[in-house]
């Protein structure tokens, strides 16, 4: 499958069990599933994702590649929502296939260090104060710049 740009939820464990079944002979899996974030501190109603389709897939698939080629991945892929989701509900999830956990573990975190800084989305809260467009962080900045 590769990437997916979606507007509809899904389950993890489905995806999951999916990406398993479709790659015998790996001796690691890793997934990572971000979820949309509402604290007690940052309450938030929803969050409306905007993104410029054809952009993003491309940019996506090419760190897919990237990260395969750099550890030696047997399969990778990314899932991705956009449109209107909801506190609780799942943004995005990555899976990793490889022979051995690190290479597993290292490149499910590269692609989510790379993601969150290249990947054209942009975030939009609607929260008790009203609608907020997401600003990037310089954590996640300095996470990209340790696969320098």
């Amino acid at each position: 499958m590769g990437v997916r740009l979606q507007t509809d939820p899904f389950d993890p464990g489905t995806l999951f069990n999916a990406f398993l079944k479709a790659n015998e002979g790996a001796g690691a899996a890793v997934t990572f599933t971000g979820l949309v974030r509402s604290t007690r501190e940052d309450p938030i109603s929803s969050m409306t994702l905007e993104h410029y389709p054809a952009l993003a897939r491309r940019q996506l698939e090419q760190l897919r590649t990237n990260a395969i080629e750099r550890f030696a991945l047997l399969d990778a892929e990314i899932i991705h929502r956009f449109g209107k989701l909801y506190p609780g509900e799942p943004i995005v999830q990555v899976m990793t296939l490889a022979p051995r956990r690190q290479a597993a573990f290292d490149a499910a975190n590269f692609i989510m260090d790379i993601l969150k800084t290249t990947a054209p989305f942009w975030k939009k809260e609607e929260g008790p104060d009203g609608a907020r467009w997401v600003e990037a962080k310089d954590s996640d900045d300095k996470a990209t710049a340790r696969w320098s």
